[in-house]
């Protein structure tokens, strides 16, 4: 079960959940492959959880 960030908050940055799904996963691909991280410090230990963080700060958008 994930706890932070939360699904609210998450959608007001992105308002698709499916959109929210695919930007975290190929974040997520590119952490575990180059180790560039965003944040100084991550709540999560998995990088899909990282890559939700910095979406949760804004640091990562969908263009349109």
């Amino acid at each position: 079960m994930m706890l932070y960030p939360s699904i609210d908050k998450l959608i007001e940055k992105v308002p698709s959940k499916y959109s929210l799904i695919v930007l975290a996963s190929k974040r997520s691909h590119d952490m575990q492959l180059n180790k560039n991280y965003q944040l100084d410090k991550y709540q999560s230990v998995k990088s899909v959880g990282k890559a939700l963080e910095e979406v949760a700060d804004g640091l990562l958008k969908i263009e349109e």
